[in-house]
């Protein structure tokens, strides 16, 4: 693993009791679990953010493609 950097974070008991026994569960310490859920986070997040970007970019090229199917349908409808 590249070079890491320690932060505090800090969770109720309710959430380190959780941690502690997922991370018995699937032989992890605490901040393997932790970093696992992070990855997961991100992942998540940059996977909505690229959906963000293409909803908006599909919306702006319906605009764009209305405008250019009716300007050949005038076009059609006067030839």
């Amino acid at each position: 693993m590249p070079a890491s950097r320690k932060i505090v974070v800090n969770v109720s008991e309710k959430m380190l009791a959780e941690i502690d026994q997922l991370g018995g569960i699937t032989s992890r310490n605490r901040s393997e679990v932790v970093r696992d859920a992070i990855k997961q986070y991100l992942k998540e997040q940059r996977k909505r953010d690229l959906h963000e970007q293409m909803r908006k970019g599909y919306v702006e090229m319906g605009d764009i493609n209305r405008e250019i199917a009716e300007e050949c349908f005038y076009g059609d409808h006067e030839a």
